[in-house]
């Protein structure tokens, strides 16, 4: 605070910024210092707000983006001009095309110098670079107007379908001054920012008679419907309906993985045999084939599709019976019919249950195999059978070979709990969603990261042993991407594109840091290591190291890889 020449208090923008994160109830930074912005996060920590201080952009967004998925509020990443904006850039997209609700905010030249194209200290128009990959992007140029310009970030951030919003903040707009008592009227907490969006009742009779004319229906959960937090109305439209359910890879956990009505073992059957399916919070992007494709089956099928943003439908085919609202109003309503709908026939039950105890025995079968060297089944045994016994434990997934597989044996028992690639399946989320998960739940987290995938955020492991974070990472080491085995064809000194230094030491660079380092060649060495490092609830790295001849060329994305594709026609 300080005081002009009438002896009137004055407070600066400084200031400002932080009472306007206050007042809204957004108690954490995740960023990187440097000018303009350093000051500002000094001062943030000194008013009570928790800084934790990454050492790269994209990560510190990586971390907010998930905080913001699991508070439904925006999580906030401050970062430096120019390169830090662009660094941070990265996450802010993946955010808005995931819906997880972030606010980047970097400080910036001012708006004259850049239009002028002056020089300035890295100089960037960052308000119109960010425009095509946010929901929203504001400056803020006065003093005054920071309360309304975070209020507006802070509404556009969580209404509707979430997202990424980017704030500008000029150097010269936090060292202008305002009396004090005008700059308190100035800011204010945002009120009802998420409004219930009721479906119609016309809409909601249509998606029940949909139902009631099915006779296989499938109700496809996606991680919108995680994000939701209507768990219980969620679980009681499945076991109230009797429809068998199918989780996306976040979703999973919503309800536990071992319920009886999961059809998460006989993914490929439900999908291509269903007749009617509901999407909660589920988009028929590439993910689920767009929807059609023999992924589906050759019968046409039936949709029924809840989702905030009423574009979204007939993206890709046509929607039977389009829901529109909040997943918790629109579960509430078919809930409210949901009695007079058939359950499914005793045969669609028997075929699915079938197909799960085939596949699930085929894969008992795979897992209880001992290869030596350990491959990816014998690891990812392990992980599942850790993760049952500590369900609460934050689980991040990231690689090729290494996402695919994990994705399919480890089971979650909790919401809100499996932080994967996404949307995108963008490489490099594992540290910085491992961080953010911690943070803002105070719990365990294990990262379990193909080689090539921890590679992208790695050095991250300082902010972990740095804020003494109760992280646990899995390196999945197979000495390259996919796999370390292939050779250069000229027979020159470079090694392949996809080969990494053969038998690296991960475990010795979390040791550099202060952290504990394990290397394990086993599956009983991996249980044990992975046990005590999360009773420990310290920064801990288990280098795993699997068969290199383990995985396949882009796990099973083949048909998205031209040279692989065209091998298999």
């Amino acid at each position: 605070m300080t005081t002009d020449n009438q002896n009137t208090q004055l407070t600066d923008g400084f200031h400002l910024v932080i009472d306007a994160l206050k007042a809204n109830d957004l108690d954490t930074i995740f960023g990187l210092v440097g000018i303009p912005i350093t000051d500002l996060c000094r001062l943030a920590q000194a008013e009570g707000l928790r800084f934790i201080g990454f050492r790269h952009e994209q990560h510190a967004g990586n971390a907010a983006a998930i905080a913001g998925y699991m508070t439904q509020k925006p999580g906030i990443c401050m970062t430096v001009s120019a390169p830090g904006f662009l660094n941070g850039l990265t996450a802010l997209a993946n955010a808005t095309v995931n819906c997880f609700p972030m606010i980047l905010i970097s400080g910036s030249s001012e708006r004259e110098i850049v239009d002028l194209q002056q020089g300035d200290y890295e100089e960037m128009d960052q308000l119109n670079a960010a425009k095509p990959y946010c929901k929203a992007a504001y400056r803020i140029n006065h003093i005054e107007d920071i309360g309304i310009g975070f209020a507006r970030a802070i509404r556009a951030a969580v209404s509707g379908r979430p997202g990424g919003v980017y704030l500008d903040l000029p150097a010269q707009l936090l060292a202008q001054t305002m009396p004090v008592e005008e700059a308190k009227k100035s800011i204010f907490k945002v009120i009802d920012p998420v409004p219930r969006q009721i479906p119609a009742a016309d809409a909601v009779a249509r998606a029940l008679d949909v139902l009631k004319g099915a006779k296989r229906p499938l109700i496809l959960l996606g991680k919108g419907a995680a994000y939701a937090q209507a768990d219980k109305e969620i679980r009681d439209l499945v076991e109230k309906s009797g429809i068998p359910y199918l989780p996306m890879s976040m979703a999973k956990g919503l309800l536990p993985d071992n319920h009886p009505q999961s059809a998460s073992a006989a993914r490929s059957f439900v999908l291509a045999e269903a007749d009617a399916v509901l999407l909660v919070g589920a988009r028929l992007n590439w993910l689920l084939a767009h929807g059609k494709g023999k992924t589906w089956g050759k019968e046409p099928k039936k949709f029924i599709q809840i989702d905030i943003q009423a574009n979204e439908v007939d993206s890709n085919v046509q929607i039977a019976a389009p829901l529109i609202g909040d997943i918790g109003s629109c579960v509430g309503e078919l809930l409210k019919g949901i009695s007079a709908v058939p359950k499914p026939s005793a045969e669609w039950i028997a075929a699915i249950t079938e197909k799960k105890d085939k596949n699930t025995a085929k894969m008992a079968e795979t897992l209880a195999k001992e290869a030596n060297p350990m491959n990816f089944h014998g690891a990812l045994r392990v992980i599942r059978d850790v993760i049952k016994k500590n369900p609460d434990v934050n689980l991040v997934n990231e690689g090729a070979n290494t996402l695919d597989y994990c994705r399919a044996i480890v089971d979650m028992y909790k919401p809100r709990k499996r932080f994967d690639s996404g949307t995108w399946g963008i490489m490099g989320i594992g540290m910085g969603y491992a961080i953010g998960a911690a943070v803002t739940s105070g719990l365990p987290t294990v990262a379990v990261e193909g080689d090539s995938a921890f590679g992208f955020s790695g050095m991250e492991l300082e902010t972990i042993c740095r804020y003494n974070l109760p992280i646990t990472t899995v390196v999945f080491n197979n000495n390259g991407v996919y796999r370390g085995t292939d050779v250069n064809p000229t027979g020159g000194a470079d090694v392949a594109p996809t080969v990494f230094v053969k038998d690296a030491r991960y475990d010795k660079m979390i040791e550099a840091f202060g952290g504990v380092g394990y290397y394990v060649t086993t599956p009983a060495e991996l249980e044990a290591a992975l046990t005590e490092a999360i009773a420990a609830g310290k920064p801990a790295l288990i280098n795993a190291v699997i068969d290199e001849t383990a995985g396949t060329e882009s796990g099973r994305l083949t048909n998205l890889n031209p040279s692989t594709a065209a091998a298999k026609k």
